[in-house]
């Protein structure tokens, strides 16, 4: 037996009491027959008689060669038989043998002398079918050949679970020769792998039965201590052709480049997956503040623990910035976003901030050349150029960060600042991989960025106009309280064209107006301010209500297709009246004194701009101590409820005693103004007083 086998047992004790057959001879099927000195048949074995076909009656005293062999071998057989008893020395070879049936069977031969206590000697015959030998001798040599030629590691383990033969392939995965592995378990040959669950799992089939098939295992083997690599491990239990259980057979396939690949496979997977979430996540607004926070949210925690995302101070004004190679950065922190751990965000800016990064620090490394910037392994001396000050850069090392990786944001060619990102609990350093996605996100969310900050330029512009067109404070007028708001539509949507204006006319009269463009931006603001000013003008010529929105109407007609809804009123305290007309705005709500608030029933009328349908002009009672609440549909439409059901909630809020009209306006848009209700509002309460 070679160094790299040992007795399948391995324990190297002497079996005490009968040991079970291993099943060999059975298979071959060995027959025993001795003969005397003359050639008769003195032993014949049950296996004799199933190979010849003669029982041992039959057999015994009868002349062996007169018995088995033909008639013209019988002379050939006497003068080996007679060599074999005279000299003493073996014979073996196969021989053709007559079976009782009459047939001719090959049979292979040993035949040796034997002597009793008394020196008598006897012929000892072995005998087998030689097709039977044949075949083990083949499968045994075909064994041995598959077993070493094999790539696959392969081992047997015996019921100790030590190795008792391992072939080359699995001396070279495992780095150990083969003798080294004999007698000792997996556990001390090759401790860097998951030795505990390799052995828990082989325990578990020699004592089942049931194999283990494709068990995948990680590790490290002294064949190459410094990478990991993986094995497709496969345990069933050796049986001999008894049942007797003799170990485990283990065999192992070398996976690690299917299992690299998988690991790549994996990566892209993630990375895809990152990649397809900031889709689904960044830029669902226009605002320049959330989308910046989304773009943090992606980011921590699938690619780094801390994130911040830092635009140029310089491009959140609307300017172009370009750093020169000793010219500082003035960055606006727009998100911080950390995953656990209150020193790190301490040492980042808060959003809002401005902060003054030197031009040997990183980031602004990063936002000057708008390439990446990686510091795999951080060490001590790098944190004073990655922190902004001396303070955040020992909170920094107090955070445990290990790893710095910043990518610029890069839009139409123009840097708006960077994406900086921390590792301090992933204890994996940044790699290619990792700058790879950090640049894709950063690609795909600068472009929501700089959507979002060229809208909000935009926006802050047309709010700019459209506050500069609306009357800062409602002019005093005779036998009026008036009180008014504008609310500009959330950052997430454009400035509309709502406005109101207060208009005092001849005789004490006074005109209240409420108005709202269709469309947004600049162009809606400057359709207001120019529907605003001819309001203004055909207000003094002491128009009929229904004729000035004629004139409103043929103005908005050749204000480039431009549609408004509008309602005029004309107050007249010596009358104690208002005339009022509509043209498709929702109807004003009139509150008695002392009584419930009602929708004014009016004729709707047409937006102006439609043209060709004319207007009507309502006359009601308005009393001292009456109100007239007039408002834009920002106030009460909404997405989840019917126009009815906040009609009808805004006059429940308008029930009940008298109030200062400040007051009033600030409960109505605190109330009914939702969030949900992307756009402004403009909002008109008048009172009437006793003349003075």
């Amino acid at each position: 037996m070679s160094a790299a086998e040992a007795p399948l047992g391995g324990s190297g004790e002497t079996p005490r009491g009968p040991v079970r057959p291993s099943g060999l001879l059975d298979v071959l099927g060995v027959a025993s027959v001795v003969l005397d000195l003359r050639g008769r048949v003195v032993l014949w074995s049950p296996q004799a008689e199933e190979l010849f076909g003669y029982s041992a009656r039959e057999a015994l005293g009868q002349y062996a060669a007169r018995l088995m062999v033909h008639e013209q071998h019988i002379e050939l057989v006497g003068e080996l038989f007679a060599d074999v008893l005279r000299t003493g020395q073996s014979w073996a070879g196969g021989f053709p043998v007559r079976h009782k049936d009459g047939s001719t069977r090959l049979v292979e031969f040993r035949n040796m002398r034997l002597l009793d206590d008394r020196g008598n000697a006897y012929a000892l015959g072995l005998a087998a079918d030689q097709s039977t030998v044949r075949r083990l001798e083949q499968d045994l040599a075909l064994s041995q050949r598959m077993v070493r030629q094999s790539p696959i590691g392969l081992a047997v383990l015996d019921t100790r679970l030590r190795y008792v033969s391992v072939n080359p392939a699995l001396e070279r995965i495992n780095g150990v020769p083969a003798a080294e592995h004999t007698g000792r378990t997996m556990r001390e040959v090759v401790p860097g792998l998951d030795a505990d669950a390799l052995e828990s799992a082989a325990r578990e089939v020699l004592d089942t039965g049931t194999p283990v098939v494709d068990r995948s295992t990680v590790g490290r083997t002294p064949a190459d201590p410094d990478e990991d690599h993986a094995w497709s491990v496969s345990l069933y239990r050796l049986e001999d052709a008894t049942g007797t259980v003799l170990g485990v057979a283990a065999s192992m396939v070398d996976t690690t480049e299917q299992y690299r690949a998988g690991v790549e496979a994996e990566a892209a997977r993630r990375r895809l997956a990152v990649i397809a979430d900031a889709s689904a996540r960044i830029g669902t607004t226009l605002d320049l503040d959330r989308t910046a926070r989304e773009l943090a949210d992606v980011a921590v925690p699938e690619l780094a623990d801390v994130a911040a995302v830092d635009l140029l101070d310089a491009v959140v004004e609307g300017r172009r910035s370009s750093l020169g190679p000793a010219e500082p950065a003035l960055i606006r922190a727009l998100a911080v976003r950390a995953e656990g751990g209150s020193d790190a965000l301490r040492a980042a800016d808060p959003p809002g901030q401005i902060a003054r990064y030197a031009p040997d620090r990183l980031v602004t490394e990063c936002v000057r050349t708008g390439s990446p910037v990686l510091v795999a392994q951080v060490k001590d001396e790098d944190l004073p150029r990655i922190a902004r000050s001396v303070e955040a850069a020992v909170l920094l090392g107090r955070a445990g960060i290990h790893s710095y990786l910043a990518v610029p944001l890069i839009a139409r060619g123009e840097v708006l600042g960077a994406l900086d990102l921390k590792r301090t609990r992933n204890p994996e350093p940044f790699g290619e991989d990792d700058v790879l996605l950090a640049r894709e996100l950063a690609a795909r969310a600068a472009v929501q960025i700089d959507n979002a900050r060229w809208y909000q330029n935009a926006r802050n512009t047309a709010l700019t106009l459209q506050r500069s067109l609306l009357p800062s404070h409602p002019p005093e007028t005779t036998g009026l309280e008036v009180a008014s708001r504008y609310q500009p539509a959330g950052a997430t949507s454009e400035v509309g064209g709502d406005w109101f204006d207060v208009i005092p006319l001849e005789d004490g009269k006074t005109a209240l107006v409420v108005g709202d463009v269709m469309g947004s931006g600049i162009s809606a603001a400057a359709t207001m301010g120019r529907l605003r000013t001819a309001t203004t003008t055909l207000a003094a010529l002491d128009l009929d209500p229904a004729a000035l929105l004629e004139h409103l109407d043929k103005t908005t007609s050749g204000l480039d297709h431009s549609i408004a809804t509008c309602v005029y009123a004309v107050h007249d305290p010596r009358l104690r009246q208002c005339r009022i007309a509509n043209a498709g705005h929702l109807p004003p709500v009139r509150v008695r004194a002392g009584g419930s608030p009602e929708l004014l029933e009016l004729p709707t009328g047409v937006p102006l701009g439609v043209g060709g349908v004319g207007f009507s002009t309502v006359t009601v009672d308005f009393a001292p101590g009456d109100e007239l609440v007039f408002y834009t549909d920002g106030l009460v439409e909404t997405r989840r409820h019917s126009l009815d059901e906040r009609l009808d909630a805004l006059l429940a809020l308008l029930d009940g005693p008298a109030r200062p009209l400040e007051e009033v306006c600030d409960l109505l848009l605190r109330t009914m103004h939702h969030p949900d209700n992307h756009d402004d509002v403009a909002l008109l309460i008048a009172r009437a007083q006793e003349p003075a």
